[in-house]
């Protein structure tokens, strides 16, 4: 099962990586004439540091949920040792989402204005603030929510599933907006959201098809015990 979720980890890492960002710049592009210009645009977003904020933020989720999900060997001795663990990694995941969907929708509304509270910019620091603050916020709430469960990542999954699809219903539509606009920095934000939707929702899929496959297995060995 190990080896399972290395494979699965690094297959999402590669569509990640590969596909999924460069897929932002497109997203961006406003016609064929800028397909050229789509190698030079993804390689300066690889240089962004803050760029692998969100990516390390997904693919340490998805690392962390195939692997609780698949040693539960804890549960003998310490039941409750993985739950803040789990509750990071969820609130983490579900704070980029909602961070992502505050901007699209902002960026929605107010344009290139989207970096701005009244007539104040939003600094990096401060959105990176904003992000640890919902990070906190979703982990508190995991915490309470999930301190009497039996099954924390399955219940994680389904929120992030949903998280995600909420997220895309907000962010495709803003994108659409700010794209008929003509806006300039505006379709950034949106195609993030965007991409960050989809990030997410396929992250869930992992920890999905590993426990269903480990459901499977551990059902095999019941009939054969029950045989015996």
């Amino acid at each position: 099962m190990r080896r399972w979720g290395v494979l699965i980890s690094v297959f999402y890492a590669l569509i990640l990586v590969g596909v999924l960002v460069p897929m932002g710049p497109m997203l961006v592009g406003k016609d064929l004439q800028d397909l050229p210009k789509l190698p030079h645009a993804v390689i300066d977003l690889y240089k962004e540091w803050t760029l692998w904020i969100p990516i390390g933020a997904v693919l340490s989720g998805q690392v962390l949920l195939l692997f609780l999900s698949v040693d539960t060997s804890w549960r003998r001795l310490k039941p409750r040792t993985h739950i803040f663990v789990s509750c990071a990694v969820a609130g983490a995941l579900v704070a980029l989402l909602t961070f992502a969907l505050v901007f699209s929708l902002k960026a929605g509304i107010q344009g290139d204005k989207f970096d701005h509270i009244g007539e104040r910019t939003i600094t990096t620091a401060q959105a990176l603030g904003f992000a640890g603050l919902l990070w906190l916020c979703w982990g508190i709430v995991f915490f309470v929510y999930l301190r009497n469960s039996s099954e924390v990542v399955t219940r994680i999954v389904s929120w992030l599933l949903r998280g995600s699809v909420l997220e895309l219903l907000v962010a495709v539509p803003c994108h659409v907006i700010v794209r008929r606009r003509d806006d300039c920095s505006a379709p950034g934000v949106t195609s993030f959201g965007i991409v960050t939707g989809i990030a997410v929702m396929l992250l869930s899929f992992g920890p999905s098809v590993l426990l269903l496959y480990k459901k499977r297995l551990e059902g095999y060995e019941s009939h054969t015990t029950a045989a015996e």
